[in-house]
Parts: C-alpha cells; structure tokens; sequence
C-alpha cells in the first residue's frame, strides 16, 4: 500500500511535470533545456526548503527524477501541464509569492536555454503566467 505523500513533496513531482511540459512544447528537449534545469535546482530550488523525500534525498531532486522520467517516456507535455494547474487549484497554499516568482524564473530559463523561445513555449509560458496570476 502506498503512503500518501505530503502536498508539500507533491508539489515539486508536480514542477518535474511543469517544467518537462515548457521543455517539450516544441516536441523536442534538448541538453541545453536539462542543463538549466539542472542548474535552477542545484542554485535555487534546493535552498527552499529542507524538505526530504522517503529516500532521505533534497525533495527538489523530485523535479529532476520526475522530468526525466516523463522525458523518457515522451509524455505528452499539455497532460503535464493540465497536472500541474490541477494541483495548484488543489493546493493554493502551497503556491507562496516567492514560489511563484521561482517557477516563472525556471520556465522562463528553460524556454530561453536553446536559441531563443519558439512559438510552442511562448504559448505555454503564456498559459504558465496567466496560472500564477489566479488567485483562487
């Protein structure tokens, strides 16, 4: 039986979705979107919090484990998406100013990591702004 998992934890298996969806909006994820994944995690996303997964692991590794998984699975990234607005209606509290300001700061660099942004993921970082401006 599975234990369920703290909101908190969830959140950051959520922002794994979130970030593959930008990633993957123009069908293709390149070395340069997972480096600056990478990178946000191990400079921003890790000082959040000291909050631990079940493994004893920083629970921003989650972000990486699941966007690599959904990577290798090529899942399709507005499912992802769809997700990941699901939960931030479910959990608004979690969803602090400063959160916030980190997500769109993780988005933005991943669409701007490989030649500029495309068509694809400006459309998804429009959905993405407009997500973090509700209040619900």
């Amino acid at each position: 039986m599975m234990t369920q998992q703290p909101p908190k934890l969830v959140l950051y298996q959520k922002l794994g979705e979130l970030f593959y969806a930008i990633a993957a909006a123009d069908k293709v994820i390149r070395k340069a979107e997972i480096d600056t994944l990478r990178t946000l995690v191990k400079t921003h996303w890790k000082n959040v919090e000291s909050l631990e997964d079940e493994f004893h692991s920083d629970a921003s590794y989650q972000i990486e484990i699941v966007f690599d998984w959904l990577d290798d699975k090529e899942v399709d990234p507005d499912e992802c998406f769809e997700d990941f607005k699901e939960f931030k209606k479910e959990h608004p509290k979690l969803f602090t100013t400063t959160i916030k300001k980190l997500i769109w700061k993780t988005a933005d660099s991943i669409a701007a990591s490989f030649a500029g942004k495309n068509k694809a993921e400006l459309i998804m970082l429009a959905k993405l702004k407009m997500l973090l401006q509700e209040d619900n």
